[in-house]
């Protein structure tokens, strides 16, 4: 409808046109200004300026829809291409998550060299915020037993408390009952890290037996001692939080802060004694 609008409007301004032509001609053949035609042309003016500027007007009306149009198409085309640059991106993410995985299982993998190493996901936990007791997707048939270590990437985690045929609980350092026999990384000095059951509710534990001359500050190591024979040495614990002094001026505490976050636990390895192959052991008998 609007095109057959604009073919009238050309229509109607081509014949006012031949008109003036025609009345221009005529004047000329009869030797004398045509004061008719110039008062034709003096009525006809505006109309042809209201008509040249109303074709003005609907040729940038539709101009500006044809603008609009090529706006829309070119934004669904750049979104598009944000939808496609997302979704590389987070493969890219997930590639660089999975590479860093890998990156910390071969560090612990050289770490641990002395033991076989299990990775296990955590499928279920106790009551509360923390990973105080949880259980793993590994058991007995994957070789796993009782009181072996478990860890990450960062340090400990605790130990496996009990097993079944396919899964296992296992007993995080913060929870009330569990106890390592620990050293300071920096002096070697002789403690023990327990889990305490106020300090569990902000993912901490307590750090008992500092020996009275035991240098010992905030932010000093702690790692395992390899004593008692649970947990191999050298396994890093947590940080001195901060050093307390009880009623007995020689009987100091410390608060532990984990290397491990107990909020955010999903995979863990447990650590079990190496396995010899019949390889292995006829090789050495020879």
């Amino acid at each position: 409808m609007l095109r057959l609008f604009k073919n009238k409007i050309f229509i109607l301004v081509s014949i006012t046109i031949i008109l003036l032509i025609v009345m221009g001609l005529s004047s000329i053949q009869n030797g004398k200004i045509n004061y008719v035609g110039d008062i034709f042309s003096t009525i006809l003016s505006p109309f042809q300026r209201f008509i040249n500027y109303s074709d003005k007007k609907i040729n940038d009306f539709f101009a500006h829809f044809e603008d609009i149009d090529k706006l829309r198409k070119e934004n669904e085309v750049l979104k598009q291409k944000v939808y496609e640059l997302v979704y590389e991106n987070e493969k890219l993410i997930d590639l660089k998550i999975k590479n860093e995985e890998l990156r910390r299982a071969l560090d612990i993998k050289d770490q641990y060299s002395t033991m076989d190493m299990v990775g296990a996901n955590i499928i279920a936990k106790d009551m509360g915020n923390w990973f105080d007791i949880f259980t793993i997707d590994r058991g007995t048939k994957d070789g796993i037993e009782i009181d072996y270590p478990v860890v990450t990437s960062n340090g400990l985690v605790g130990r496996v408390m009990q097993t079944d045929l396919f899964t296992s609980k296992v007993i995080s350092i913060i929870d009330e009952d569990s106890s390592i026999s620990a050293r300071l990384s920096k002096t070697s000095d002789l403690v023990v890290v327990k889990g305490d059951r106020k300090l569990k509710d902000q993912g901490l534990c307590i750090m008992n037996y500092i020996p009275a001359d035991a240098d010992v500050s905030a932010g000093d190591r702690v790692e395992t001692s390899g004593v008692g024979g649970i947990y191999p040495k050298g396994i890093l614990i947590g940080t001195v939080r901060e050093v307390r002094q009880r009623t007995n001026e020689l009987d100091r505490y410390a608060i532990i802060e984990p290397v491990v976050d107990f909020k955010r636990l999903e995979e863990v390895f447990i650590l079990k004694p190496k396995t010899i192959n019949n390889n292995e052991t006829s090789e050495g008998s020879k």
